[in-house]
This record gives C-alpha cells, sequence and structure tokens, in this order.
C-alpha cells in the first residue's frame, strides 16, 4: 500500500546549507536546521504554490495566507511583485505569503474564480476570508492579514 506523504517545503540551513523539510502546518515556525541545530526563521520570501502544495498550506497553517494569483506577462503583478516579497518578509512568523502563477497553473484560478489579475485571497484556519483584484498597497495587505488574525471569518473588503 502506497505512503501518503504531507507536503513539506525544503529549506535552505544559513549555517550549514544542509536542506531541511518543513511541514506546511510549520512553515511559519522557527525551527532548527537537522544537521547543525542553527536556527531556522519563518518563512520570510513569498512560497511559490502550485497544485501539489497550495491546498496542504492553506489547510495545515496555523497563520493568515495571502495568496497572490498573478501571470509573468502582466504589468501591475510584475509592480506589486516587491511589495509582495517585502509583506512576506515584514510578516514572517505571523503570516505566509503565496505566489500562484496563473498561467502555469490555471486549474487553481479556476477553482478560486480567478478572472483578473492581480487577484488577492486571504485564507484562516483553512476557509477563504477575502478576495480581491486590482493592485494594493503593501500596508492594505497587511491590514487585511492583520484583521483575519484577529477575525477569520468571511468578510467583504
Amino acid at each position: 500500500m502506497p505512503q501518503i506523504v504531507a507536503f513539506q517545503n525544503l529549506t535552505l540551513c544559513r549555517s550549514c546549507r544542509a536542506t531541511n523539510r518543513i511541514p506546511a502546518k510549520h512553515l511559519a515556525d522557527t525551527g532548527r536546521c537537522g544537521s547543525c541545530k542553527a536556527p531556522l526563521g519563518p518563512a520570510d520570501e513569498p512560497i511559490e504554490a502550485d497544485s501539489s502544495n497550495l491546498l496542504p498550506i492553506i489547510q495545515e497553517a496555523k497563520v493568515p495566507i495571502l495568496v497572490d494569483f498573478w501571470a509573468p506577462w502582466c504589468g501591475p503583478c510584475l509592480a506589486a511583485a516587491p511589495e509582495i516579497k517585502l509583506l512576506a518578509k515584514e510578516m514572517a512568523g505571523r503570516a505566509l505569503v503565496l505566489k500562484v502563477d496563473t498561467e502555469a497553473h490555471p486549474d487553481l484560478a479556476e477553482l478560486y474564480q480567478v478572472q483578473s489579475i492581480p487577484n488577492f485571497a486571504v485564507f484562516r484556519g483553512g476557509k477563504l476570508v477575502m478576495q480581491r483584484s486590482g493592485v494594493a498597497p503593501r500596508a492594505e495587505m497587511r491590514r487585511w492579514l492583520e484583521e483575519s488574525a484577529k477575525n477569520p471569518r468571511p468578510s467583504s473588503v
């Protein structure tokens, strides 16, 4: 009988460069390298999401998640990318930031009814709590995450 393995993110230790497997539920936690025992910080960069890892991360994460649905040809998406990266660093340990390339993963765009990009969705406790299209300032995206951490019920923004 085949064994089902839960999604795990691969992270390089900054001290010894060893590869560490981080389960989805621990992506926002501080851990230790399996080889050298150096601290491994929480995810502080956007995580490239696809059909194999998006749902496990959404379902298992203990913190709010911002998903950026984008495409490489989209000018506003490319303009928002540096702000998305800064948001991931700023919210490390308190939220996760994922990026879904809608060209490479149209199934995910269809699943979340993404009709225009950039499109941002916030998840908490495995549920979609808000979604909107169009570029937004980093402060507004931070507010979405902070509010969903306080109140995980669905809302319209």
